[in-house]
């Protein structure tokens, strides 16, 4: 039997990996803005939502903007990476997802998912697995991004679960943040040198297993 009632995961580079979009996406209005962009750079905006990401890209700007063309630069993006997913399919599903969704169900644990893409419903619904979660945190109701546990905390308590109840799954330093914030158990997933807050770090979903948590 698991400790857990709820287990809650991320969606980028942990179900799926739209990272390589999300990187085409930034990098094309980057450079329309004189900004250079590269994956060092891309790094660095792992986990931080559209407008945390844009504030970054546009400090290396030589000049000032406006909320207003923040805030059409921010569509421009979005409008963009809707493009490139739109043809993403159950085939982008990352290796050992669906497994691990399946053994959390079986062992009638609830299933939520906190992801700070405003795109979380697309991508699910092109993937075919927005059945497998009780609750899907919409990230245009939230008020402060990752590190901030509120998503999180959100999530937990639509699941109607404490969070000390609650394992968080994710592979960005500012989601594994988040998780330990709210008080969770953090399963990272990545380099254990590099998630260094996360209480277990594993390779991928293919290496989960609920019992050694």
């Amino acid at each position: 039997m698991s400790r857990f009632k709820a287990v809650i995961f991320d969606l980028d580079g942990v179900i799926t990996d739209t990272a390589h979009y999300h990187y085409l996406a930034w990098k094309r209005l980057a450079e329309s803005q004189g900004v250079h962009f590269d994956h060092a750079f891309n790094e660095n905006l792992k986990g931080i939502d559209r407008m945390g990401s844009l504030d970054l890209i546009l400090a290396s700007s030589k000049r000032a903007y406006t909320r207003e063309e923040k805030l059409a630069l921010a569509d421009e993006k979005n409008l963009h990476y809707q493009e490139l997913i739109s043809t993403m399919s159950a085939a982008d599903l990352l290796p050992g997802a669906v497994r691990a969704l399946d053994t959390v169900r079986a062992r009638g644990l609830r299933i939520g998912l906190a992801s700070v893409s405003k795109n979380a419903f697309t991508v699910l619904g092109r993937l075919g697995i927005t059945d497998k979660f009780d609750y899907v945190v919409d990230a245009a109701t939230i008020a402060r991004g990752k590190p901030d546990p509120e998503i999180f905390l959100k999530a937990a308590r639509e699941l109607g679960v404490a969070p000390e109840d609650c394992l968080g799954v994710e592979d960005a330093v500012a989601g594994v943040a988040s998780i330990k914030s709210a008080g969770m158990f953090a399963l990272g997933i990545g380099h254990p040198f590099v998630l260094t807050q996360a209480d277990v770090v594993i390779t991928s979903l293919s290496d989960f297993n609920l019992e050694s948590y």
